[in-house]
């Protein structure tokens, strides 16, 4: 068994304004820090394209219809402040939504042990009607919902350390007791979402706020009152959204966090997988905006889940 990397080249194709964070150099570090030697035997396949019917298991038709027709035949359209469209970025949000569906199967099947996606636009700020921060659909959410009406789950947790909070993961969850979402996230920041008195219908939402200035200790102790939680919910799939903007050396945060971080981090999540569900793990890639941390942050992680 191993680990899969499910990326796109049409990833790089979505379009975004000069000097916009979320760019395709992202992806080009991170392709670049996994072709290293260490990383020969990752299972790497093309991310499909998801079909609109699969999108709209999570979000309404009538919202996947309005993404497709913000998409600009030439030049860049603003979706908001902070997210833009260009004409590659219907193929790059399909694959996108595809990889986490196809990762997700990979695992159910046994095929492989878990798995990574390396994609963009990222999706944890996408609400069900609403395209935001950075994000046009919900990436995990999208797969949340395929592993119930394919594969049958119910009990489905997403547990998310990118340093900003996933409000898009917690809009799709809070009123379903059958899944669960935990994020650590520094506060005051974008979104706003994430209070700890934020808990969902049935305590199935674990927020914990971190101060400007946190470093490894609070981030621990923050994953692991969520992990606490997350143990008792007893989950049949786990995915991660791995932001690493929570990096000390990323510019659009100031939380202290570093490689050995995201290594303790993911290896405390695959021992609860293992324990409650065969290990099953998809991970999907956020945030994350200084090249090199985020290729350094990445390549740890993905070396963390090859190791499982």
């Amino acid at each position: 068994m191993t680990t899969a990397l499910f990326t796109h080249s049409d990833c790089l194709e979505h379009g975004v304004p000069p000097g916009h964070p979320e760019c395709p150099a992202r992806l080009i570090a991170i392709q670049k820090a996994l072709s290293e030697d260490k990383f020969a035997a990752l299972d790497r396949r093309d991310a499909p394209l998801a079909t609109t019917d699969q999108i709209a298991q999570a979000h309404p038709q009538s919202f996947v219809d309005s993404v497709r027709a913000m998409i600009p035949e030439t030049g860049i359209a603003r979706v908001d402040e902070s997210t833009s469209a260009s004409s590659g970025s219907w193929a790059a949000a399909l694959r996108a939504a595809g990889s986490v569906i196809a990762a997700s199967d990979a695992v159910m099947t046994g095929e492989v042990s878990n798995a990574f996606c390396a994609i963009r636009p990222p999706g944890h700020h996408a609400e069900p009607e609403t395209a935001m921060g950075f994000c046009l659909f919900n990436n995990v959410a999208v797969g949340a919902h395929h592993l119930r009406n394919s594969h049958g789950l119910s009990r489905i947790a997403a547990i998310d350390f990118d340093v900003h909070h996933g409000n898009g993961v917690q809009a799709f969850f809070e009123t379903d007791p059958e899944l669960f979402y935990g994020s650590t996230h520094e506060a005051p920041l974008y979104p706003g979402t994430g209070r700890a008195s934020e808990r969902g219908v049935a305590g199935n939402i674990v927020n914990v706020p971190l101060a400007s200035g946190a470093g490894s200790d609070e981030f621990r102790a923050g994953l692991e009152e969520i992990l606490l939680e997350m143990d008792r919910f007893a989950p049949e799939f786990i995915f991660i959204s791995a932001g690493f903007d929570a990096h000390r050396a990323d510019p659009l945060a100031t939380i202290c966090l570093t490689e050995d971080d995201y290594i303790w981090a993911t290896e405390k999540i695959l021992a609860l997988a293992e324990k409650h569900c065969q290990g099953r793990v998809v991970s999907s890639l956020e945030g994350g905006y200084d090249l090199g941390a985020l290729a350094a942050s990445t390549a740890a992680h993905v070396e963390t889940l090859m190791s499982a």
